[in-house]
């Protein structure tokens, strides 16, 4: 009879939250469309201190820079997983080196992965929360502040090339929900919300 009681409470919950996430859908499926033509970058720092959290960028920097000459070919993201899949180790010894260069002797960890990002603002773009495919690189014990962009379509530096790179990409639309922060903020938030609500709905069946 407990058992029975609990399995209603939990169908009315579910029911409940089922209910405020079909409201949140319009706005979220478009994000969920941006997302599938994205491929983020996410690095884990070894630690919070100075030096490590420099070195990041400093890995960064070197990642963003080399993976242009294997990433110019990509026209979707499709193609830019493939190349960076077949690429992971040359990624890993571009980290190492960097890494060492620097006079450090951390272990990376390159791996292609499919997380989730809340929403995050770079500069003048804003890119909605969602599960994403990333290029993430672990540094020593990854246990530092992380850095997040968007390797494809390059997005990382703001500059004019990783603007049309995005134009021709990305439909107005999807460009238009980038580059107008402001304009969707609140809608930032629902999406948000949206994810919250959702994962915490798998959460009850795990």
């Amino acid at each position: 009879m407990v058992f029975t009681v609990k399995l209603i409470e939990k169908a009315i919950v579910v029911g409940f939250l089922f209910t405020v996430l079909f409201s949140l859908t319009g706005f979220a499926n478009k994000c969920e469309d941006l997302s599938t033509k994205i491929l983020r970058l996410h690095i884990l720092a070894n630690s919070d201190t100075k030096e490590d959290q420099d070195l990041k960028i400093k890995v960064r920097d070197k990642i963003i820079e080399k993976s242009g000459d294997f990433l110019n070919c990509a026209t979707n993201k499709t193609d830019a997983k493939e190349i960076i899949a077949k690429n992971l180790e040359n990624i890993e010894k571009i980290a190492q080196e960097e890494i060492h260069s620097r006079g450090f002797n951390y272990p990376v960890h390159v791996e292609l992965t499919d997380m989730y990002f809340p929403t995050r603002h770079y500069d003048d773009k804003t890119l909605p929360a969602g599960h994403y495919d990333a290029l993430r690189i672990l540094i020593g014990n990854g246990k530092g502040h992380n850095w997040w962009c968007v390797i494809f379509p390059q997005m990382c530096l703001g500059s004019a090339k990783s603007n049309t790179a995005c134009d021709s990409v990305l439909t107005d639309q999807e460009n238009d929900v980038i580059n107008s922060g402001e304009k969707y903020e609140i809608k930032f938030k629902v999406v948000d919300l949206f994810y919250t609500v959702k994962n915490f709905i798998l959460s009850l069946f795990n």
